[in-house]
């Protein structure tokens, strides 16, 4: 796209959402905390919508002084809502950084220092400051072992892709797979059901819900990012989808039990399973009289759950090719072919029913991900290129999963997208990896195809692509109704000291205490990119609503 069309793209986005007329809601009582209702979040009596950023990194910054300007950035964008990583585990105590828990032979000790908790506790103090709300992360999926010493135990210092400390990356914090191996186990998903572990890590859970009860910071307690049956470690025959929502439902009514101040919620990426059975039915509702489409922004009402049959119809549909975006979806002069069976995304293959495990009574929102260049969420369009059909099945995935979570008639919040570009490739790691498979280092590492040639390097979006699309993102979830959509991953430049997972450039500084770096990029930080905080900046002001 010409770069005339694409300014004039972006200016008809936000001329969409600011459009959006205030969407007010029933009053319920003035409590500093937010709580969730069918109409949406409230706090102090008024309703709020968000756009919001990921910052896993932010408890490692060694300076008070860094974490205050990352979040001081963040709130004069506009943004209302951060979500970290309330967990660091390690299984060997290490010499120096941010850790919170260590669990090693079937005990765990918990890191009270200033090197632990004490610094989760200056990101929430910072934060209520700032007028920030935190969604705060209990564990995570994703825990790969990057590298194995020569007395065979696993090495959290240093990553196998090149000589990035600790903590650079979002899956090196611990988490599941840590807890699986150092409690004896093998299989991925014994993290739900072994009582052992599940003790431990309500233990630890009740140690942070307990520490900031009493924060309005804390805008929910989310019980794990990405939890599904797969991940290193193998899946037993036995996960289900009801495996993975007994657990949260497990977890939900333990934090309530504990905590009547805070919201939890699951962090799952929105995969669903339209024929899978369930824990917790959804009873149709009765349907209301017929009125006409809401405005953007005001949440549409759906009575019925998801169906195979709704997918594959609305994956059908003529479109038209020019160029634009029309109806937030990138266009094509054919049909677009539609498989006769839904994707890996929809038939619970991954042992996640999002669907479920939101109605769940203790569970007060949803959440979904969008991440296209690690999910494929429909089939592709073969008259579109590769970027373009990211985006526009991304599009499709947003408003297909505001229909699963109006059926529940809760909340739901878009809690990370994102899209790789080519100029972020060499620090590109999926999730479930430890390496950067497009860095021009890879090779030498023995990493297969690590060298991208011209041809799939255009697969990513390039830098103007990348806001294309996360502008017509933020225009979908505020159209479908969402309460609030985030970044993945905010980044920062100008970082004064190393913490664990900074390296800083010495290269034009006189002296090292002159020195400064740039917050951990997996991929996805948007440290240079002043087109994208300016889209979120403008997203903020649409989405925010005052009543």
């Amino acid at each position: 796209m010409h770069l005339f069309s694409y300014f004039w793209l972006l200016i008809s986005i936000w001329s969409c959402l600011a459009a959006a007329p205030p969407r007010t809601i029933s009053k319920r009582g003035n409590s500093s905390f937010v709580s969730s209702s069918e109409d949406g979040f409230s706090v102090n009596g008024s309703s709020l919508r968000f756009v919001g950023t990921n910052l896993y990194w932010l408890p490692t910054l060694e300076s008070n002084d860094d974490i205050w300007n990352v979040l001081k950035n963040i709130s004069d964008t506009g943004i209302k809502v951060i979500r970290i990583w309330a967990f660091n585990d390690v299984e060997i105590i290490p010499g120096s950084g941010t850790w919170f828990q260590l669990v090693q032979d079937c005990t765990t000790t918990i890191n009270d220092g200033p090197n632990g908790l004490q610094k989760l506790d200056t990101v929430v103090q910072m934060a209520e400051q700032q007028g920030l709300y935190v969604i705060m992360s209990l564990t995570n999926n994703w825990n790969p072992v990057p590298d194995i010493t020569s007395s065979g135990t696993p090495s959290r210092d240093v990553l196998i892709s090149d000589t990035s400390p600790r903590n650079t990356l979002s899956n090196d914090y611990g988490g599941m797979d840590l807890y699986v191996r150092q409690f004896g186990l093998q299989n991925h998903d014994d993290f739900y059901t072994n009582d052992k572990i599940l003790t431990a890590f309500q233990n630890y859970t009740k140690q942070i819900v307990l520490r900031y009860l009493n924060s309005p910071a804390v805008f929910s307690w989310e019980l794990a990012n990405d939890a599904r049956c797969n991940s290193t470690l193998p899946t037993s025959p036995t996960c289900t989808t009801q495996t993975v929502t007994k657990w949260h439902a497990q977890m939900a009514e333990f934090i309530a039990s504990i905590d009547p101040n805070h919201m939890v919620s699951a962090g799952t990426s929105g995969f669903q399973c339209t024929d899978c059975p369930k824990l917790y039915p959804i009873t149709p509702r009765a349907s209301p009289t017929p009125t006409p489409s809401p405005a953007p922004g005001k949440k549409r009402s759906r009575v019925t759950p998801l169906t195979e049959e709704q997918i594959i119809r609305q994956r059908a549909g003529t479109l038209k090719e020019d160029g634009v975006l029309m109806k937030s979806r990138w266009a094509s002069t054919a049909t677009r072919e539609v498989s006769s069976s839904i994707c890996s995304t929809t038939d619970g293959s991954y042992g996640v029913d999002s669907q479920d495990i939101l109605n769940i009574p203790n569970i007060g929102f949803g959440s979904f991900q969008v991440f296209p260049d690690q999910n494929t969420y429909a089939p592709n369009d073969p008259n579109l290129d590769a970027v373009h059909n990211k985006i526009n099945s991304s599009l499709a995935w947003i408003q297909q999963s505001a229909q699963f979570a109006a059926a529940v008639g809760k909340p739901l919040v878009l809690s990370a997208f994102g899209l790789v570009t080519q100029s972020n490739l060499n620090s590109y790691v999926p999730f479930n990896m430890t390496c950067a498979p497009y860095a021009s280092s890879a090779a030498a590492m023995g990493v297969t195809a690590a060298i991208m040639d011209a041809t799939t390097t255009t697969n990513f979006a390039n830098d103007t692509q990348q806001a294309q699309g996360y502008g017509s993102f933020l225009q979908m979830g505020n159209s479908a109704g969402l309460g609030g959509s985030m970044q993945y991953q905010w980044g920062s430049t100008g970082i004064t000291q190393p913490g664990t997972a900074i390296q800083l450039d010495t290269t034009n500084s006189s002296s090292p205490a002159a020195a400064t770096g740039d917050s951990p990029n997996d991929g996805y930080s948007i440290a240079n990119s002043t087109a994208v905080q300016q889209i979120l900046q403008q997203g903020a002001q649409a989405m925010a609503v005052v009543s």
